[in-house]
C-alpha cells in the first residue's frame, strides 16, 4: 500500500505503516497494564464494599459492545485520530471537533496517571523514595523511547508486557492458594467477589466506571490505524480480541484477590496489591508486584504518551489545533516530537493528585468518546443497511446502540468533580472551536491524509458533509 508523499520534505504529514495485528494487541495491552487491575483493587473494592470482581465483568461487557464500534469505524477510516477522526467523518467537523477535545481531557489524564501509579506503589514498597522523583524518571524513559518511533516501543513492550501477564497469573495463584487455605475449596469458590449482601446495584455501577480505566488500550490502538498494514482487517480483530481477553485476565485476577481479601478495608486502599500480596505471599510476592508495576510503568507509560501524541498530531494536521506545532513530525525519527515532550510536562502535574480522582477524569473524556464512536458506528451501519445479511445488517445497529446506552449509564455514576471539570472542559472547547469557525460561520478546519489505497473504502461510507476524503495535494 504505497503511503501518500508529504506535502513539503521538511514537514512530513504522514506516518510509516509497519504494524501487523500482534504488533497492535501487544500496544493495546500494554496500554491497559495487565497489573492495571491490581493497582487499582484498592479503590475497586472501596467502590463496591467487596465485590470488585463484579465491577471488572460489567466493565468488560461494557467494552466489548464499544469495542466493536470502535474497529468497524477503524476499518472505515484507517487514519491516526481515532474518536475524533469518526466523529468528524460521520457528524461533521464541529462534533468531530467537540469529540477530539474530550479525548484529550482523557489522554492527557491516562499518562499521568500510569506515572502516578506506578509511583505510588513503588513509594508504598520503598516510603523513603519521593513519588515526585519517580514520576520524572518514568516520564524521562517513556518520553525517549516515544521520540525512537513505534518499533522501539514495541520492542520494549514485548519483554515488559510478557513479565507483567506472568506477575498477575503468579498473584492469582498465591491468592487462590491463600483462600483454599484458610477456608477449604469452598473458599475459592465463592459468589461474594461478585455479589453479596453488602453491595448493590449503584456500587458495581461506580465501581464499573472506575474499572473501565484498564480498558483504555482497546481505543488507543484506534490512533495507530495509520501504522498498521492492512487496517480494514486488522484493526477490528484487534480491538475485539484484545478487550475480551484482557477482560476474561482482569476478572480472574479481581476474584482471586476478592476471596484472598475480602472485604474492602485496606490501610492505604490506593496501594491495597502491596498490603495483600505481603498478606499471601510474603515479602517474595510483593517485591515481585512491585517489579511488575516497575515494567508496568515503563510499558504502560510509553503506549499512553505514544497515543495521546498521536492524537494530538492528527488534530494538529488538521489545522484544529496549531499545525505548525502539533502538526509536525521529526525528520529523522519521523515521530510527533513536540506532542510527546508536552504530554511528559503535563504528566508532572500528576504529583498532586490521589488515583481516584484523577481516574474518574480520564473516564469523562472517555465515556464521552466511547458514546459518540458507538454513535457514529450506528449512523455507519444505518447507512450501509442495504448490504449485507439481514443478520449482519442488525448486528451493526444493534450493537453499537447498546453500547451507547451502557455507556451514558456508566457516566452517570462519575464523581461531581470529574463532572464539573469535564463540563468546563467542553465549554472552553466550544469557545475554542467559536474562535476558529468565526461563530460557526465558517467549517472547521479539516485536511484528510489517507493511503490512496484506502480512499475508496472511506469515501464508500462518508457523508456527503464529511469534507475531502483524498491524498494532500503535494
Amino acid at each position: 500500500m504505497p503511503s501518500v508523499q508529504p506535502r513539503t520534505a521538511d514537514r512530513p504529514h504522514t506516518l510509516d505503516r509497519s504494524l501487523g495485528q500482534k504488533g497492535v494487541m501487544l500496544f493495546g495491552l500494554s496500554y491497559m497494564g495487565p497489573l492495571t487491575v491490581l493497582a487499582t483493587f484498592g479503590v475497586l473494592a472501596a467502590k463496591t464494599h467487596g465485590a470488585a470482581a463484579s465491577a471488572v465483568l460489567v466493565a468488560t461487557v461494557a467494552m466489548a459492545f464499544t469495542a466493536y464500534s470502535y474497529g468497524r469505524m477503524a476499518a472505515a477510516f484507517p487514519v491516526a485520530g481515532s474518536a475524533y477522526t469518526y466523529a468528524r467523518k460521520m457528524m461533521g467537523g464541529n462534533v468531530g471537533f467537540l469529540t477530539g477535545w474530550a479525548v484529550l481531557l482523557d489522554y492527557f489524564f491516562i499518562p499521568m496517571v500510569i506515572w502516578l501509579i506506578t509511583a505510588t506503589v513503588i513509594n508504598a514498597y520503598v516510603p523513603g523514595l519521593p513519588i515526585g522523583v519517580i514520576v520524572v524518571f518514568f516520564i524521562l524513559i517513556s518520553t525517549v523511547v516515544n521520540i525512537l518511533g513505534i518499533k522501539v516501543a514495541n520492542g520494549v513492550n514485548w519483554v515488559l508486557t510478557g513479565f507483567q501477564v506472568a506477575i498477575a497469573l503468579v498473584f492469582s495463584a498465591f491468592a487462590f492458594h491463600h483462600a483454599s487455605a484458610h477456608h477449604g475449596t469452598s473458599g475459592m469458590l465463592s459468589a461474594s467477589p461478585f455479589l453479596h449482601s453488602g453491595t448493590g446495584i449503584a456500587s458495581i455501577g461506580a465501581g464499573a466506571a472506575v474499572a473501565v480505566y484498564s480498558f483504555l488500550g482497546f481505543d488507543a490502538v484506534t490512533t495507530l490505524t495509520e501504522e498498521t498494514k492492512d487496517p480494514q482487517r486488522t484493526m477490528p480483530r484487534a480491538i475485539l480480541s484484545l478487550t475480551l481477553l484482557a477482560g476474561l485476565l482482569f476478572v480472574v485476577v479481581a476474584y482471586a484477590i476478592q476471596i484472598a481479601h475480602p472485604g474492602s478495608s485496606f490501610a492505604t486502599p490506593d496501594a491495597a496489591a502491596n498490603e495483600v500480596g505481603r498478606a499471601i505471599g510474603g515479602k517474595l510476592l510483593d517485591s515481585l508486584f512491585t517489579g511488575g508495576i516497575v515494567a508496568g510503568g515503563i510499558t504502560c507509560g510509553i503506549a499512553a504518551q505514544a497515543s495521546a501524541a498521536r492524537l494530538l498530531f492528527a488534530m494538529g494536521r488538521d489545522g484544529v489545533l496549531p499545525q505548525r506545532f502539533f502538526g509536525r513530525l521529526h525528520r529523522r525519527f519521523h515521530t510527533p516530537v513536540g506532542n510527546i515532550c508536552l504530554i511528559g510536562v503535563f504528566g508532572l502535574l500528576g504529583v498532586g493528585l490521589d488515583i481516584a480522582s484523577s481516574t474518574s477524569f480520564i473516564n469523562f473524556g472517555a465515556f464521552t468518546a466511547f458514546v459518540l464512536v458507538n454513535i457514529s458506528a450506528l449512523l455507519l451501519g444505518w447507512r450501509r443497511r442495504g448490504t449485507g445479511t439481514a443478520g449482519r445488517r442488525l448486528l451493526t445497529i444493534v450493537v453499537p446502540l447498546v453500547g451507547a446506552l451502557i455507556d451514558v449509564a456508566l457516566f452517570t455514576t462519575l464523581d461531581r468533580n470529574a463532572m464539573v471539570l469535564g463540563a468546563v472542559w467542553l465549554v472552553v472547547g466550544v469557545g475554542y472551536l467559536a474562535y476558529l469557525t468565526r461563530m460557526f460561520r465558517r467549517p472547521a478546519p479539516e485536511t484528510s491524509f489517507i493511503d490512496t489505497g484506502d480512499v475508496a473504502a472511506a469515501e464508500s461510507t462518508a457523508p456527503a458533509t464529511a469534507g475531502p476524503l483524498a491524498p494532500a495535494r503535494g
